[in-house]
């Protein structure tokens, strides 16, 4: 099996969210990026102005070792920057009981857990908060302890799903270890255990849950039965689930708000699905998109884009006024296309362009989304390998490789290429920009990335 067709979605982080309220009021939107998308959920910092030029030695404010490993993006709240990670206790892992025992061995090892012979590892499970000042720790919340009942890929994680704020909470998910809330100091405030995930051939998990509202939602899909369900943010309460049929997928929703009505968009092999926020009550579907789902959609003026990109190519248009019970084949369906779509980084929606990169590599696509037409597909000479989502600002749209070389583009109707940047970490966690500040998460360490 190739490398590029592995799942990889527990590297985005994927992982994501979705609106916040609080970023809605004045300022807080230039300011903060509270969850992995950004405050719109669409890869763009609506306001700011970060370096076009960094190296080691250039416009690198700080950068800072994070202990354990996390494919995490950071999340950005006032003076704080909030990342999770995965981190060996050095305790002795306990012997696996025959619940814990991984469902589909394979010669070798399994595909996404450790070689044959490697003992597991037990692990503490961390949200750290640092001062965007100088990078410092601020507080360090071990929130679990545990010994993973099943493994994730090599290029994986077990702290894959970005932590989200609202400003008043710090929201941090781990899976099958639970979801945490904490309050800006790193005291626990509540935890819920949603069960224990079997992800397909223990690529490992990935998703993260969205937040809108007073509602934090979390989709559940994995090789036992699926779900997707919807909890108070203050106290954890649930409030409604409903059932899914569909295989391990690690595609975050999104929540969008359309003739008053706000709803749950689901990406997904099997079916798309649109839920009620207020209800769980399922208000439209489609038939799904290719095999291990894990972009996340994007939404902007009514129409909302999804994509995947693992043996095949799927990108649909839905425009929600029309979206009504199925819609496979109808024309709520404003186009689709069917060529080199992304199968780990999410899509970049930015000033009436989707930007798009070629399963995890640096081919580069923009369509118009007025008319679903490409306006170019060329690959970015001098990067390789791409699991982070691209981000814009300022009229400029960067794109992150795992070997850390970033390419800062001119964004519009034609590829031009502002600048490329090297640093010497690897990254797969997406990009996060707070004003003119952007914060890059690497293999070893957290950097901020702002003018000298």
């Amino acid at each position: 099996m190739e490398l590029r067709h592995i799942p990889r979605a527990f590297l985005l982080s994927s992982a994501c969210l979705s609106l916040v309220s609080a970023a809605d009021a004045p300022g807080v939107a230039s300011a903060n990026w509270p969850q992995w998308r950004g405050p719109l959920h669409t890869g763009e910092a609506p306001r700011g102005n970060p370096p076009l030029e960094w190296a080691e030695g250039k416009n690198v404010r700080w950068k800072v070792e994070i202990p354990g490993l996390g494919k995490s993006t950071p999340v950005i709240w006032g003076d704080l920057v909030f990342v999770t990670s995965a981190a060996p206790t050095g305790k002795a892992a306990p012997a696996p009981t025959a619940e814990a025992a991984p469902a589909e061995p394979a010669a070798g090892g399994r595909r996404g857990g450790p070689p044959a012979g490697e003992k597991p590892v037990h692990l503490e499970f961390v949200v750290q908060a640092h001062n965007r000042a100088d990078g410092k720790v601020a507080w360090r919340k071990v929130v679990k302890e545990q010994t993973p009942h099943e493994g994730t890929h090599k290029d994986g994680s077990f702290a894959s799903g970005s932590a989200l704020t609202d400003g008043e909470r710090v929201y941090a998910f781990f899976g099958s270890r639970g979801l945490f809330a904490l309050d800006l100091k790193g005291n626990l405030v509540w935890e819920k255990q949603l069960g224990t995930m079997q992800t397909r051939l223990s690529f490992g998990e990935g998703a993260s849950p969205v937040l809108h509202g007073d509602r934090l939602v979390v989709n559940w899909d994995h090789e036992g039965q699926d779900f997707v369900v919807a909890l108070d943010k203050k106290t954890g309460k649930e409030l409604w689930r409903a059932e899914r049929d569909e295989p391990t997928s690690w595609a975050t929703p999104i929540v969008v708000t359309h003739g008053g009505k706000e709803q749950v968009i689901i990406n997904a092999t099997n079916r798309v699905k649109s839920y009620e926020l207020a209800t769980g009550k399922v208000l439209w579907e489609a038939a799904g998109m290719t095999q291990n789902v894990i972009p996340s959609p994007v939404h902007a003026d009514g129409t909302v884009y999804l994509t995947s990109g693992f043996r095949g190519n799927a990108l649909l248009a839905v425009r929600l006024a029309e979206a009504q019970g199925d819609i496979t084949g109808k024309p709520a369906i404003a186009w689709s296309y069917n060529r080199d779509t992304p199968y780990v980084p999410s899509p970049l929606l930015y000033k009436g362009g989707l930007y798009f990169l070629k399963t995890n590599s640096a081919v580069l696509t923009r369509i118009d989304v007025a008319t679903g037409q490409a306006s170019f597909t060329q690959r970015l000479e001098g990067l390789s390998n791409v699991y982070a989502s691209p981000v814009a600002v300022n009229g400029r749209v960067y794109v992150l490789s795992r070997e850390g070389v970033m390419m800062v583009l001119d964004s519009g109707p034609e590829l031009k290429v502002l600048a490329t940047n090297t640093l010497g970490d690897g990254f797969d966690a997406s990009p996060a920009i707070a004003g003119d500040e952007m914060y890059l998460r690497g293999q070893k360490y957290l950097y901020r990335i702002s003018k000298d």
